[in-house]
């Protein structure tokens, strides 16, 4: 098995093994998704025995991470054709790319899995579960809300997208979110795109004249289970940083990670309310206990508290420790809804 990054011209050599495993796609969606997704993505296979036989997409995405615009890859299209699976494939692809993602200074990564259990192995924890609201016409007319209240809605037109990135990008400010796909007209060309190619709209919902929102319409929608987001730090110093304090902090501690070894350190994360994180490297015998990187993950994101990860494998706490973990106010407000 030999492991490479494709050159971006090489991209569509990989078409034939998508058709392949995600054979439940459309010729539509799939032409869109060779179009133009893999125009700036990154695309990892695995060779052997003279062809692609597992690969994994990194999709580029500007993230708003409490407050501050952050570089991000969504994990997509991760395949095994069948006759190869269970040969670790997959592993030597994830840890590849997780390295990489580290050497490039990105923070996290984050997928949505076909299964959670084939990802926790590698430091992936669920954060987040999506939101799923689909406009039921497809054409400008009324639509009466849960809540009683009638919206006037239309389709989305090109002349539309300007408006409707800053109504975005301020309503999801407006709400508090703390980590959201930054939205500009690339991404809703794009989306436009994307929902065109399965048959779909973006419907913008009005109230009294004023924009409130937008959803799509989907012909024919079946019920489904709202897909799940799963995160993976990819450097921990960074995502440490990127977090807020209660009040004044200090603590030295450890981290372990078995993958990418630049994150294996001790830290001391000192700050204040005002000041934020502020990272040293610390020494081994002044470390307060030791935090896995997927505990970190969950913590910081805020999936589990201090008291829930101390009772996992790896994660040890004095009594002080925990008090000062504490003080980290957790990324827990998410939106991040992309299906590709």
């Amino acid at each position: 098995m030999k492991v490479r990054h494709l050159e971006q011209t090489e991209h569509g050599l990989t078409r034939p093994l998508y058709e392949e495993v995600f054979s439940e796609d459309s010729k539509r969606f799939v032409d869109y998704y060779y179009t133009e997704k893999t125009k700036d993505n990154q695309i990892y296979v695995a060779e052997e025995d003279g062809g692609i036989q597992a690969m994994l997409h990194l999709n580029p995405y500007e993230l708003n991470v409490n407050g501050m615009k952050k570089k991000a890859n969504y994990i997509v299209a991760v395949a095994t054709r069948e006759s190869y699976r269970g040969r670790g494939f997959m592993k030597a692809l994830l840890e590849t790319a997780l390295k990489d993602m580290y050497r490039e200074g990105e923070s996290f990564t984050y997928l949505m899995p076909a299964a959670e259990a084939i990802y926790t192995p590698h430091g992936f924890r669920t954060v987040y579960t999506q939101q799923l609201e689909y406009c039921p016409i497809g054409e400008a007319g009324d639509v009466t809300l849960e809540n009683g209240i009638t919206c006037q809605v239309r389709p989305v037109a090109n002349q539309d997208i300007p408006m409707l990135v800053n109504a975005e990008n301020a309503a999801l400010e407006a709400e508090g979110y703390q980590v959201y796909t930054l939205k500009s007209e690339m991404y809703y060309e794009r989306l436009m795109k994307e929902y065109a190619s399965e048959g779909a709209k973006l419907m913008l919902y009005y109230l009294n004249g004023h924009l409130v929102g937008n959803c799509p319409y989907v012909p024919e929608q079946e019920e489904e289970e709202a897909p799940k987001i799963m995160i993976r730090i990819t450097d921990t110093k960074r995502m440490l940083a990127s977090v807020s304090l209660r009040e004044l902090t200090a603590v030295c501690f450890q981290i372990t990670d078995p993958i990418i070894e630049e994150n294996n350190r001790t830290v001391v994360v000192t700050g204040t309310e005002h000041s934020g994180v502020m990272l040293m490297d610390g020494k081994e015998e002044n470390s307060e206990g030791t935090v896995t990187v997927e505990a970190l993950g969950e913590l910081l994101f805020g999936v589990k508290t201090v008291k829930e990860i101390c009772l996992e494998e790896g994660v040890s706490m004095s009594d002080r420790m925990k008090e000062e973990m504490k003080k980290i106010i957790p990324l827990s407000k998410i939106r991040l809804d992309e299906e590709v």
